[in-house]
């Protein structure tokens, strides 16, 4: 068996930047348990299985290497899409088209245009679901290994869910984000008592309320940092909407730069978040099996 695979940078405005997706096509007959080993063998942050689907145009399913299934609207649809667009898979593209995509139970709609050249997906993820917020960050803040202070309590960190429960936590600025060092079995434990699979810690400045700057951990799926989370990076603009923090109903989320792969996710809301950005193709070739 030969499949079509290769690597695409999304979220990136150059080769080696943005966050790397690996992508696999025609996956219809790989089990699970082979698509966990291909995942593992490319041993990115996430592998997307591009299939066909009854409900929708395209079915995607997304591992982790360490072989957790990921769900959710995030940098792992976005770039599978943009890989079938770059790659000429969907015909022309010069005014907006729409496509729908099964993901898990879901089915939700991605458009896809090109803009100066380089082709845009436009994808809207599930409306905000909020579980309670942390009544105490003294464990929270310990397992980042910052200061209780350096967690802010407005809005409050609580798991907010657009395809995918992360726990969003503010913290008093970019210098505080970078200096997080999250210890893996103490973050897990405030993780799994807050209902979240990963953490999303955040500097928003309500007088640049336009941007934020963020770095996601999630060691619940063997991930342990990302360099971008569009299924954090959308609960994280419907939250701060949802408390009034988004004059415009638009922000760009700056994630990856501690990882040397910066990465701009812009979201506005509709009300639902929609995630935009494009990615730029890396490497193309044959997986043989």
């Amino acid at each position: 068996m030969e499949l079509i695979a290769g690597l695409i940078d999304v979220f990136a405005d150059k080769p080696l930047s943005g966050n790397p997706l690996a992508v696999v096509e025609d996956a219809d007959d790989l089990t699970v348990a082979k698509m966990k080993q291909i995942a593992g063998e490319f041993n990115q942050a996430e592998t997307t299985f591009i299939m066909r689907s009854t409900r929708a145009d395209r079915k995607l399913r997304s591992f982790t290497a360490s072989g957790a299934e990921v769900v959710g609207a995030g940098h792992n649809a976005l770039g599978a899409w943009l890989w079938l667009a770059e790659d000429g898979k969907l015909g022309p593209l010069n005014a907006p088209r729409t496509f729908h995509q099964e993901i898990g139970d879901e089915v939700l709609p991605i458009v896809l245009t090109t803009v100066g050249g380089r082709i845009f997906g436009h994808m809207r993820q599930a409306p905000l679901k909020l579980s309670p917020p942390l009544d105490d960050v003294t464990a929270l803040a310990g397992a980042l290994g910052l200061q209780v202070s350096d967690i802010m309590t407005t809005p409050a960190p609580r798991p907010g869910d657009t395809g995918a429960s992360h726990l969003l936590v503010r913290v008093r600025d970019p210098g505080t984000v970078d200096q997080a060092k999250p210890a893996s079995d103490a973050l897990l434990d405030v993780l799994r008592q807050a209902g979240a699979e990963g953490c999303y810690i955040y500097a928003h400045d309500t007088l640049s309320p336009e941007r934020a700057y963020a770095r996601f951990f999630n060691p619940t799926v063997g991930l342990w940092e990302d360099a971008a989370t569009g299924t954090a990076a959308g609960p994280l603009a419907a939250y701060l909407g949802r408390q009034g923090l988004l004059r415009s109903g638009s922000i760009a989320v700056e994630q990856g730069t501690k990882m040397g792969r910066r990465s701009i996710l812009n979201l506005r809301l509709t009300p639902e978040p929609e995630l935009s950005g494009a990615g730029i193709i890396v490497m193309r070739g044959t997986i043989r099996l």
